[in-house]
């Protein structure tokens, strides 16, 4: 990669930061197409320090940062076992959360946060990769087909107090 990216594991200690970005990356990409009050409820349940602080701590979860040219860009969550949100088969590796900022999009932050996953997921000897993903969300479709992820199933997915559809997608490591 042409920009130094630096990506490092995170844990309880960055839980202010981890809440920081995970609410703006969020915002950024569905402040658009939701209402405040799903938007507020979702941070409420989803983003408190008390859950996160749990999350950070689970022996099956791990949670990096990326490094822009020294600026915190994104983050990434990924799960095994009984971590995982669905399926929770001992042979799957979720991708839970995988976020950047705008202003790094086009970077290639993205693509290394992917790129950490696929590896992570090898290294720990699973078969497959999988995530769920707003049907909307353009953007994120196209590019984890880039990546050769292809939809498996959906689910739905509370924003809020409201149902949205979420695609299961997947590859195998």
């Amino acid at each position: 990669m042409n920009h130094p990216v630096s990506i490092y594991e995170i844990n309880s200690a960055h839980l202010k930061e981890l809440r920081t970005i995970a609410i703006r990356t969020f915002e950024e990409t569905f402040a658009a197409t939701n209402s405040r009050e799903n938007m507020d409820h979702y941070y409420a349940m989803r983003f408190n320090a008390r859950l996160l602080t749990e999350e950070l701590q689970h022996p099956e979860s791990w949670w990096y940062f990326i490094e822009f040219q020294g600026k915190l860009a994104g983050y990434l969550k990924v799960n095994v076992g009984q971590a995982q949100t669905e399926l929770q088969e001992e042979e799957g590796f979720e991708v839970e959360r995988i976020y950047v900022l705008k202003a790094f999009h086009g970077s290639g932050v993205g693509a290394a946060l992917m790129e950490q996953a696929i590896r992570l997921g090898r290294e720990k000897g699973k078969k497959y990769l999988w995530l769920g993903v707003h049907e909307e969300n353009y953007r994120a479709l196209r590019f984890y087909g880039k990546f050769g992820l292809q939809e498996f199933d959906d689910h739905v997915f509370m924003m809020g107090k409201q149902p949205q559809r979420d695609l299961l997608m997947r590859m195998e490591l």
